[in-house]
């Protein structure tokens, strides 16, 4: 059943697919995130219409559309096409018909993407440890201090570092950073647990690090597999 993977809340991407009837129009040639409101059968659910820059975006009704959710059970994808749109409590809601069934794609928060950014980590303690189980992130001390190192790949379910100084393998550390958004960045703030550590042939002293989220919440890594979908397209355009 379509509730067996997708559900309520959950984020998904739209964009225009097959023979679209305003090719000069931008809506038709844009990917737009929404969330899904309802699962009403096994080939209808309605989603909350997109916001571009505060506005509205009407999406055209009879517009095919690819459909990517975020959904727990992983990444999936069907074409859909909207048969319908209504306001409800103040909330504009599109009704799509499901015209494929859903595949599921590659897990990207496994697919590690080569970057360069800064790493702020320190072991953890058993208090923080504790915190972060109930969702309690705001225990964590800001106030000791934390080791800088080098991120070199990212997913959603881990990262690789090089850093000067080494972990022992099998510690759980606090780890926080951000990625290359701007003005509207954020920090991102995890326990991690440290799976493999091995000093850089080329560069004794150097310390490679292999970690695993332990916990995360799911709204920062739906928005770090995000991102790396979204750079994954600027490389592939980039190479077309």
């Amino acid at each position: 059943m379509l509730t067996d993977y997708i559900s309520p809340g959950i984020r998904v991407e739209l964009k225009a697919a097959g023979k679209v009837w305003m090719d000069e129009d931008t809506r038709t040639r844009h990917i737009y995130m929404s969330k899904v409101m309802d699962v009403t059968s096994d080939d209808r659910i309605e989603v909350l219409m997109p916001f571009e820059k505060g506005k509205l975006v009407l999406l055209p009704v009879d517009g095919e559309y690819s459909l990517c959710f975020y959904s727990t059970k992983g990444l999936f994808q069907c074409y859909s096409r909207i048969v319908d749109r209504y306001r409800s409590d103040n909330m504009y809601i599109l009704v799509l018909d499901l015209s494929s069934e859903l595949q599921r794609l590659q897990r990207r928060e496994y697919y590690r993407f080569s970057c360069a950014l800064e790493l702020k980590s320190r072991t953890c303690t058993k208090g923080e440890l504790e915190a972060f189980e109930k969702n309690r992130k705001y225990l964590v001390d800001k106030t000791k201090p934390l080791q800088r190192s080098v991120i070199v790949d990212i997913s959603g379910g881990g990262l690789r570092f090089v850093a000067n100084f080494q972990y022992e393998e099998g510690s759980i550390i606090y780890c926080s950073y951000r990625l290359p958004r701007g003005a509207n960045d954020k920090e991102f703030e995890m326990i991690c647990s440290i799976l493999k550590v091995q000093e850089l042939e080329s560069r004794p002293g150097l310390f490679e690090h292999r970690i695993q989220y332990v916990y995360i919440d799911e709204p920062s890594r739906e928005d770090i597999i995000h991102f790396i979908f979204e750079e994954e397209r600027k490389i592939r355009k980039k190479q077309t």
